[in-house]
């Protein structure tokens, strides 16, 4: 069955959008910026441009296109990630010690294959599993776009001389009205709802009974973890989980990344540059350790990933969408708003990351997408500043490892109602 005509002028919207998308996030950088690779999580930008031009390559072209040649044999082992069942893959590691192809070579990988995608698209060759694959390319294309803010964003703090991402200038943020959200005990559902896309993990909606709890309507602030620190919470194991405590005295961690103090004042690196430390900004980039920590001193608790999407669900949650400047401008990628309703950081969950009740992985190549990471990792939940817009919905599950801080993560309190 081929697609219907009235979907292929809203596919095809969906697909170049998305592209030029990725394009315009890499126009603020220079040549150099493309191949560094700081930390062995962080992906070079240059790598993630041609990363998701292979997906479309593999797993549409490859499969769908009446005797198609790949582009460059060798690009299938470069720029796959982790998909086994495909073949082998460079080391994630080592994806910074590739000079070649060069950048220009990766912007010429990614017209052929569009070009190609396009003619596909336009020349009503899709089937309904090859449908599928290009909506899941276009979601995995934009899960790519916050991943590049956050390697980008690493890869300038990096530079000994002060280097920044965006010259917009960002305002003075207002004190949150730190409120609580209360619900009560009973059987709700959650996961995803609906016939719009969504990945594996998010699936299938299902029951799940919760004793009464409350969600503070604010993230926690610069400002409320600065007094975390000021009583001197780091050094204080009775706040730690045993893991979180080890992992702070061996690589001496004293505040979240990019924070740095200079002749006793606090400055926060952004993705604007330096900055003194605004105390009313949400606390980004945080660990699952840090987070647990905050909450125990402050004699509560992280929510659970069910409570986190029960409290988004009740709220009127637009999201303003930096990338493409839907809503708000100028351009920003700090969270600046602790109260607000729109997605500012993604903030952590006391639950480990497994499958919901009845799961199904996608079938065939994409069983790979989410199901084996489902150990060892805590669940993110909320969205960020920089989560392009029709990415987001409250049922997405995003998931780290708990000592991992790289990505826009903060925290929303929760408590128990007795």
């Amino acid at each position: 069955m081929t697609i219907h005509n009235n979907n292929i002028q809203q596919l095809l919207a969906q697909y170049l959008a998305t592209r030029q998308t990725t394009i315009d996030i890499c126009k603020p950088l220079q040549n150099e910026d493309f191949v560094v690779q700081p930390v062995a999580e962080v992906s070079p930008p240059k790598w993630h441009l041609a990363h998701t031009t292979w997906f479309f390559e593999e797993f549409i072209l490859c499969q769908f296109q009446k005797n198609y040649v790949r582009f460059n044999l060798q690009y299938s082992k470069l720029f796959n990630s982790y998909y086994k069942s495909v073949g082998i893959h460079t080391a994630q590691q080592n994806r910074g010690n590739l000079s070649r192809p060069t950048v220009n070579q990766i912007y010429e990988y990614r017209a052929n294959i569009d070009a190609q995608i396009i003619k596909l698209i336009s020349d009503y060759a899709l089937c309904d599993e090859a449908e599928f694959l290009l909506e899941t390319g276009i979601h995995h294309e934009q899960q790519h776009q916050e991943l590049l803010f956050m390697d980008i964003k690493y890869i300038l703090s990096s530079n000994e001389v002060a280097t920044c991402y965006s010259t917009v200038e960002l305002n003075q943020a207002h004190a949150p009205q730190s409120g609580w959200k209360t619900f009560g005990e009973g059987l709700y559902e959650i996961g995803h709802d609906g016939d719009n896309f969504s990945y594996d993990n998010e699936q299938p909606r299902h029951k799940n009974y919760q004793y009464a709890f409350s969600v503070c309507e604010s993230v926690v602030t610069n400002g409320e973890f600065l007094a975390f620190m000021q009583d001197n919470a780091y050094c204080k194991a009775q706040y730690w989980l045993s893991d979180g405590w080890n992992w702070v005295n061996q690589y001496q961690i004293k505040c979240p990344l990019y924070w740095s103090c200079v002749d006793g004042e606090w400055y926060e690196y952004t993705l604007h540059g330096l900055l003194p430390l605004d105390l009313n900004n949400p606390l980004v980039h945080i660990s699952y350790f840090e987070a647990d920590a905050f909450a125990n001193w402050k004699n509560l608790r992280l929510p659970t990933e069910s409570e986190l999407e029960i409290y988004l669900s009740s709220t009127q949650n637009m999201h303003c969408d930096p990338i493409l400047n839907t809503i708000s401008s100028p351009k920003i990628y700090h969270p600046n708003a602790a109260n607000a309703l729109t997605p500012q950081v993604w903030c952590w969950t006391r639950s480990q990351y497994s499958p919901y009740p009845k799961y199904k992985a996608f079938d065939g190549a994409l069983n790979e997408y989410n199901g084996k990471f489902m150990c060892n990792q805590f669940v993110l939940r909320g969205g960020c500043i920089v989560t392009p817009d029709n990415h987001y919905r409250h049922s997405y599950r995003n998931f780290y490892q708990t000592q991992q801080r790289w990505m826009f993560s903060g925290i929303r309190l929760a408590k128990d109602i007795i």
